[in-house]
């Protein structure tokens, strides 16, 4: 398997709280249409921004994430060029001592940026996670500070909510839904990967979570118990010669006892926010959007395709298989780190925090493949409340079209493949920004508007 970087600085704990009994609500199943509809994806280009030489303010690293507030304010994270590990590797994801928050008005005119490195309250010490509320507040997952860090919808800094048990290192998550009601943001384990637990056991769900932002804590409410499906314990060991501090050792230990391994195509789980607080989330390998309602958490409506997931054959094994040999040949020859996954102890309190902490390898169990390639590949809402759902093209692991559908259940139209990538963000008045890379593989974002129909 290709080689990658766990960073780990607690254990990820799943915890449920057991509400008292009562009556569950109906659910409504509401089967569509199997036939698409086809819609055309003329959208009006509103501006773009992003260049190779230009102002400091034109130029990106890497955009990490996108955003809008109400007022239609477009909010650019540019993260540099990933976090440095210390030993030449980089991790895209983590922002690095460059990080920065960058804010545009709804013509693209530059009002603002933010966001300057260092340890103290109000500066990025390896941020991770970002969402903006609608007001304009931003919210950062520091896993450094172990906190999430306000600013205001000037870039003032606010103020520090402590993380708490569960999600990433400190207690902190990566992936952020923002809340529309806002002072709160959701998480949770989505798309695929290796899931790490600590004493509570192997998780047997796929918990979506509500973080209060309103104390000096976060308050944390598992809204949905997603499906979790079945997966391999690796059982691993830390080995004896690996020179750590006694406390840390006692951490890395406990999260490997726990690690699973997520079969090859397993489905994702993914997930969205309404405009009124509830989830639409899909976690099988069938065509089945499930809707709740705010805050309960109870499916109240299940949507429905007679779209089925195909089964996964010897041959798309066979091809599969070679193809990751194909990949790390190529990542050793171009000097990366191919092989087993490394694990790197994560120390906070730094401005490297990576950069002296050891690494070391380890040989994760053959996988398992899934039997199953799940119809659905990504998942994303609308403010207006339209669910934008991309399915699986011809390939196993492929792009394919792209369906709308309402929180009401109603079928709008599909987009065929390759006529439109899925927008990174949605904003108000159907505006919706997409990160491109042009020929000169210059990162930029486009934004542009979309037809009533589909917002």
């Amino acid at each position: 398997m290709t080689a990658k970087t766990l960073s780990t600085a607690s254990l990820f704990v799943f915890a449920t709280a057991l509400p008292a009994a009562r009556p569950l609500p109906a659910q409504e199943v509401i089967d569509l249409t199997a036939r698409d509809q086809r819609l055309d994806a003329h959208f009006e280009e509103v501006f773009r921004i992003g260049v190779l030489e230009g102002e400091d303010w034109e130029m990106f690293g890497t955009v990490m994430h996108v955003e809008f507030d109400e007022n239609g304010n477009l909010y650019v994270v540019d993260g540099g060029g990933g976090m440095s590990l210390g030993d030449g590797t980089r991790v895209f994801g983590l922002g690095s001592a460059g990080t920065r928050v960058l804010v545009f008005d709804s013509s693209g005119n530059f009002l603002r940026q933010f966001g300057t490195s260092g340890e103290g309250p109000g500066e990025f010490n390896v941020p991770a996670g970002f969402a903006i509320m609608r007001d304009g507040t931003t919210i950062v997952s520091d896993f450094g500070h172990r906190a999430y860090q306000l600013f205001d919808a000037n870039g003032g800094f606010l103020r520090m909510v402590l993380g708490s048990d569960g999600g990433g290192p400190g207690g902190m998550a990566r992936d952020l839904l923002a809340d529309p009601r806002g002072n709160a943001v959701f998480t949770g384990s989505f798309g695929r990967g290796v899931a790490m637990i600590g004493d509570a056991g192997p998780p047997t769900s796929r918990p979506i979570t509500r973080l209060g932002l309103g104390g000096e804590e976060v308050q944390t409410d598992t809204v949905v118990e997603a499906w979790l499906p079945p997966r391999a314990e690796a059982d691993l060991k830390l080995p004896g010669n690996i020179g750590i501090p006694t406390g840390d050792r006692a951490t890395l230990a406990n999260a490997m006892s726990g690690i699973s391994q997520p079969s090859i195509f397993e489905p994702p789980l993914l997930a969205g926010v309404l405009p009124n607080g509830g989830i639409v989330y899909a976690d099988s390998s069938a065509y089945t959007l499930k809707v709740t309602r705010p805050d309960a958490g109870e499916v109240t409506r299940i949507i429905r395709r007679p779209i089925r997931p195909e089964p996964v054959t010897p041959r798309i094994e066979k091809e599969h298989r070679e193809k990751q040999e194909r990949d790390e040949r190529e990542a050793a020859q171009g000097g990366g780190s191919g092989g087993p996954i490394q694990i790197r102890l994560f120390t906070p309190g730094g401005r490297d925090p990576g950069a002296l902490n050891p690494t070391m390898p380890l040989d994760m169990p053959e996988p398992t493949y899934y039997p199953e390639l799940s119809v659905l590949r990504d998942l994303s809402t609308t403010w207006d409340g339209s669910i934008w759902v991309r399915r699986r093209g011809d390939e196993p692991e492929s792009d394919g079209p792209i369906d709308i559908v309402t929180s009401g259940a109603r079928y709008v139209g599909t987009f065929p493949k390759d006529s439109t990538e899925m927008p990174d963000a949605f904003g108000p008045d159907g505006m919706a920004a997409f990160i491109e890379l042009d020929e000169l593989e210059v990162a930029r974002v486009v934004v542009r508007k979309l037809p009533a129909a589909v917002r």
